[in-house]
């Protein structure tokens, strides 16, 4: 049987471990759920004024001017209950809670995600439900790991299998929901991660079939082909869908600094009229990318309607968006996408005649705007490959995307939409490459557990127990009237004869099981000496020490050190 203090050592260091994944599995399992959930309340909401499921042409025009404003009061109405200041959601959130909480993140906020994503998503708003599954995996999975208080660093895994299993749980493409995770989430690719994400994305997608069929929600492309004949027109369109992709990116930055200063009221308000007034005109651009991709392929040959189509859609997504409505960005950026290739392919027509079919570009233009748009070329291409079962796609798709990075990267220094995000939002999301290092490792994985304890002791038992042949670490605790403090007692020897030998005493700063050597190098990093305590609940349930010495040679070494 696996002690509690032997699984803590096992979770607290960066190893693969089955119990990590044990916990992946069932964290996934409850975040798809959620996310079911989730999306069964959207359709619940719908039945009650569309004839069909995410299709705004039913409406009025005066309901669908009025509908955004509707759940915009819905929506404020919740968030006057539970704070204002919760309103913030989404996966821009999650990636900060991940730097500053390791994923810990306020249920508060979970609850007008929930609610305000349900709302926005079924009154117009061109959004996604990606956001809402992201932000919902990794607080179930982060809530999960703290109750079970998990070292901080296993915590932080476990959130992004909650983030895998509710992008798997969206769009029924696990290898992508992986992909995207390693590259814009974590932004690293490390084994002991992978595995228990994998596995938390593949119960994510299962379960996913199980209750909603399967379905990857996009089922417009059932055959594309292209050639090498194509190449050359897939190269400009990809020019093309990096210049937009720029464009979107800086536009929605533009909006959140213009905007910021506003009450969140007023800017709600302001995105439901924006997107009111242009579903008026453009109910196909209105909800979520189906209803836009839909009416794309069916009007692929007009040129004109498709390029208005695409305006109302880029503007009800970044007003959306930078105004503060609770919703994801990837679903738009995909309906986005569709038009401007197919929009890209009638223009490149009129320049290189061929044998083209403006359709097959649409899921191209999904590739190339989604690549740069997030700064995740790979993660864009195997969700492609995923939404289209077409594996001969690759080339192709790489060549879209290879230039739209190229494109946006080199002359527009565009970067990840979410990081754009978090800067002019001055979210933090960035640590020192010390800390970052340190956070990957638990206290609880590097202490020593040997050591002696002493009670008020005097100087000359201090030098002997030092000097005694079981040669222990020394702590010494000092009752106080209303607390105990706590020291460690080492020798401090100069170049000098071994009588010149005194004992110093360092006070030592409490840390929980939970923290990782990041806080333990903060508590100590200013006076370069002495220890910090380990404790587990109780600050006087010691567990270990770890000394300055022990961090610094991971930092030169690599490794820790008993």
């Amino acid at each position: 049987m696996v002690s509690a203090a032997s699984l803590r050592k096992r979770l607290a260091l960066p190893k693969t471990s089955w119990q990590l994944c044990l916990l992946a599995i069932i964290g996934g399992a409850v975040s798809a759920l959620l996310v079911i959930l989730f999306t069964l309340s959207i359709d619940l909401l719908q039945q009650f004024y569309l004839t069909k499921l995410g299709d705004y042409t039913s409406l009025s025009g005066i309901s669908r001017l009025l509908l955004p404003i509707i759940g915009v009061c819905g929506i404020l109405l919740f968030a006057r209950l539970t704070g204002f200041h919760y309103l913030r959601a989404g996966i821009p959130f999650v990636l900060h809670r991940l730097k500053i909480s390791y994923g810990i993140i306020p249920l508060k906020n979970t609850l007008n995600q929930f609610v305000g994503g349900v709302i926005a998503l079924s009154t117009g708003f061109s959004l996604g439900k990606e956001g809402p599954a992201v932000h919902l995996g990794a607080a179930c999975c982060g809530y999960l790991g703290s109750k079970l208080h998990l070292p901080f660093n296993s915590i932080r895994t476990l959130s992004a299998c909650g983030v895998a299993a509710g992008i798997a749980a969206c769009f029924n493409t696990p290898v992508a929901a992986v992909i995207f995770v390693m590259e814009v989430i974590l932004r690293e690719y490390k084994v002991h991660m992978f595995i228990p994400v994998m596995l938390s994305a593949i119960v994510g997608s299962m379960i996913t079939r199980s209750f909603l069929g399967q379905a990857h929600g996009l089922d417009f492309f059932t055959h594309v082909s292209f050639g090498p004949e194509h190449y050359l027109p897939l190269i400009l369109l990809g020019v093309l869908l990096g210049c937009l992709a720029s464009a979107f990116n800086h536009q929605l930055v533009l909006i959140i600094k213009y905007f910021q200063r506003w009450h969140i009221t007023t800017r709600l308000l302001v995105a439901a009229v924006i997107t009111g007034t242009l579903g008026y005109f453009f109910p196909y651009a209105m909800g979520i990318d189906s209803s836009a991709i839909s009416f794309t392929l069916a009007n692929q040959d007009q040129l004109s309607v498709l390029l208005l189509l695409l305006l109302a859609k880029f503007l009800m997504t970044i007003f959306a968006i930078g105004l503060g409505v609770p919703g994801g960005i990837v679903g738009p950026i995909l309906g986005i996408g569709a038009i401007a290739g197919t929009c890209s392919a009638l223009m490149i027509m009129q320049l290189l005649p061929g044998d083209y079919v403006a359709s097959d570009f649409a899921l191209m233009g999904i590739a190339g705007f989604m690549a740069a748009t997030l700064n995740a070329p790979l993660a864009a291409l195997l969700a492609v490959v995923e939404l289209s079962n077409q594996v001969e796609l690759i080339i192709p798709a790489m060549l879209s995307i290879a230039s739209s990075c190229l494109i946006s990267g080199q002359f527009f220094r565009n970067r990840s939409v979410f990081l754009m995000q978090l800067d002019v939002q001055q979210l933090s999301y960035r640590k020192p490459p010390i800390e970052s290092s340190l956070q990957k490792i638990g206290v609880a994985g590097a202490m020593k557990t040997e050591f002696s304890l002493l009670e008020s002791p005097s100087p000359q038992s201090i030098a002997q127990a030092l000097t005694s042949s079981d040669s222990k670490a020394l702590l010494i605790k000092k009752p106080l009237q209303n607390s105990n403090d706590y020291y460690f007692a080492e020798f401090n020897v100069p170049n000098q004869a071994p009588s010149a030998e005194t004992v110093v005493k360092h006070k030592m700063t409490p840390l929980s099981s939970q923290e990782t050597l990041a806080e333990a190098y903060l508590a100590l990093g200013e006076a370069r000496c002495g220890a910090v305590y380990i404790y587990h609940r109780d600050p006087d349930n010691i567990l270990g020490f770890i000394t300055f010495e022990q961090i610094r040679r991971y930092l030169l070494e690599g490794k820790l050190r008993s």
